[in-house]
């Protein structure tokens, strides 16, 4: 067909809370072509920061895959940015998803969702803690695309989080905010983010994680089981215990990585692949199947059209935002999925509900009860020079997660249940909460491809999405269509703008009648790598002083 001979074989894995989507070319890198200025030829890593891209780029030019890159940048990153992600956390992966999103545990708190939050806080404490699936999904996955031997992947963060690095200017600047600061003063995080006085750590400081280094070691050496059914996994239970959690070693024992079809879907002369539900895919599939409708152009930059074009993409966000309970585990709510969100009858059917002219009451979009924001997790993307492409998201849910350190293993625990708040009614053990996380891989009628996913809890959907329309549609280079201000539609349906945005644009949207709201926490962060033509040029987010790395 039209998609033919130009993909030899297209494999991918993208997915949730560790999602790594893979794609194989096979294809463009075979041609001897020259890049431009700032482009690479051969592979290339979007971390988070730029010492993580340089260790998944390492991985490659020691010629490890695409998975290896990203395995090694990803554990990197759960040092560099603990707050974000860690083997406390949980993945997913793509074409085929690879899908080790964290459970809900067999024993957990009776009444859970009655603890959970009303307004914007974060939500602390061991009851929240999912079962941690990030390990079994890198294992799985690197034992079908791996190249390198696995404790070759875990060097790089073992000698961080040994020797210590200066505070990375990031997190320095999060442990700035006070909300921050109160947060990690008051918890046991203390342990390992504050120096002796009891405060947090601050710039020119070392950080170190000697216990996470030593639980590295064993983990790269004796593999998974270390974790799940070894002295790594008791350990752990045992600080849990002491915190009052309820996870047990069975839990551990008993967690099994999900391989899933990803789902395609259209759009226009691309197509793009996505993680399924309880992973964001199709929320974010929604939106821009919806904005393809608008016929968008680069003249959309320009005056009224341009408040035309960020009016329809408000009013998609804000009929997403009443379809967010329809992101079930699909194992554990089989009446109503979210398999409609894609349906070309659906989304036709709620464009003409879009008016030009004005916008509506919440009601309009959807009744349902809003779920709290909140903020956190890391993406890579990474392809290799084999054409192997991989997108990976991957958290520890909230900021540092519910706050929960253990000591015996270095370990950050995550807080994956508050998913369930305000999204769901019940809680089932074994189920994954649903998610924002929407790693993906876009392909284009002429072979080009990126990949592509982002951060920042509930900031991910329009982060990428916009991230996505700027670049596709709207002409933008990558760098510009990452970088460009976004406009975040809350929960409750307020617009709240980054620094920046254009000033007229913002005054039309409250002439059509939308209500502006005070988000202060900007962290949307989005990572790609798009191949073009044998030349591939790689975007990290500026957002969290990110660099990317290739050759």
């Amino acid at each position: 067909g039209k998609w033919g001979p130009r993909v030899v074989c297209c494999c991918i894995l993208a997915g949730v809370i560790c999602a790594v989507a893979i794609v194989c070319l096979c294809i463009a890198s075979l041609l001897d072509r020259r890049c431009s200025h700032g482009s690479f030829k051969h592979a290339a890593v979007s971390a988070d920061s730029q010492l993580c891209s340089e260790v998944g780029r390492e991985m490659l030019q020691q010629g490890g895959s695409a998975v290896d890159g990203a395995i090694a940048a990803l554990l990197c990153t759960s040092v560099v940015n603990p707050q974000s992600m860690g083997i406390g956390g949980g993945c997913s992966h793509y074409f085929f998803v690879y899908n080790c999103r964290e459970t809900v545990p067999r024993s957990f708190k009776v009444n859970l969702l009655n603890d959970c939050p009303t307004k914007f806080q974060f939500s602390t404490g061991s009851q929240w803690i999912g079962v941690p699936g990030e390990l079994r999904g890198y294992e799985k996955i690197h034992n079908q695309y791996g190249k390198l031997p696995w404790r070759n992947l875990f060097q790089p963060a073992i000698r961080l989080a040994r020797e210590g690095i200066p505070v990375p200017p990031y997190l320095g600047k999060l442990l700035n905010f006070n909300i921050v600061k109160v947060h990690v003063e008051k918890s046991s995080l203390c342990e390992i983010l504050c120096n002796k006085n009891k405060t947090v750590l601050r710039h020119g400081d070392t950080l170190k994680f000697p216990r996470l280094a030593d639980t590295l070691d064993i983990i790269a050496n004796k593999g998974a089981d270390a974790f799940y059914t070894g002295e790594i996994g008791h350990e752990l239970i045992q600080d849990i215990k002491a915190a009052g959690g309820t996870l047990q070693m069975d839990d551990l024992k008993s967690f099994q990585v999900r391989v899933e079809d990803a789902w395609t879907v259209p759009l226009g002369n691309a197509k793009i692949h996505i993680p399924p539900p309880p992973a964001g895919g199709a929320l974010l599939a929604f939106i821009l199947s919806l904005m393809k409708g608008f016929s968008l152009t680069p003249a959309c930059m320009n005056g009224d059209q341009n408040i035309q074009m960020y009016h329809h993409f408000i009013e998609a966000v804000k009929f997403a935002n009443g379809q967010k309970r329809s992101i079930r585990d699909p194992l554990f709510n089989k009446r109503k999925g979210a398999d409609h969100l894609i349906d070309p009858e659906f989304i036709s059917h709620i464009r003409k509900k879009i008016s030009s002219n004005r916008t509506h009451e919440n009601s309009y979009y959807s009744n349902v009860e809003p779920s709290p924001d909140h903020f956190g997790t890391t993406h890579v993307s990474v392809l290799d020079a084999d054409g192997l492409a991989v997108a990976a998201t991957s958290t520890i849910n909230e900021l540092f997660g519910g706050a929960v350190y253990s000591p015996r293993t270095g370990i950050i625990l995550n807080n994956e249940l508050s998913d369930f708040c305000h999204r769901a009614d019940t809680v089932m053990a074994g189920e994954q909460p649903p998610s924002s996380m929407t790693p993906l891989i876009l392909e284009s009628e002429s072979g080009g491809i990126l990949v592509i996913g982002g951060s920042g809890g509930s900031m991910i959907t329009t982060a990428v999405a916009l991230s996505i329309i700027n670049h596709l549609w709207l002409g933008m280079n990558l760098k510009d269509a990452v970088g460009a201000p976004v406009i975040f539609i809350d929960s409750i349906n307020n617009l709240n703008f980054e620094p920046g945005f254009n000033k007229s644009v913002i005054d039309g949207l409250k002439l059509l009648g939308h209500k502006v709201g005070k988000w202060e926490y900007f962290l949307n962060v989005v990572n790609a790598v798009e191949k073009q033509s044998g030349c591939i040029v790689a975007v990290s987010d500026r957002r969290k002083m990110g660099v990317s790395a290739g050759y």
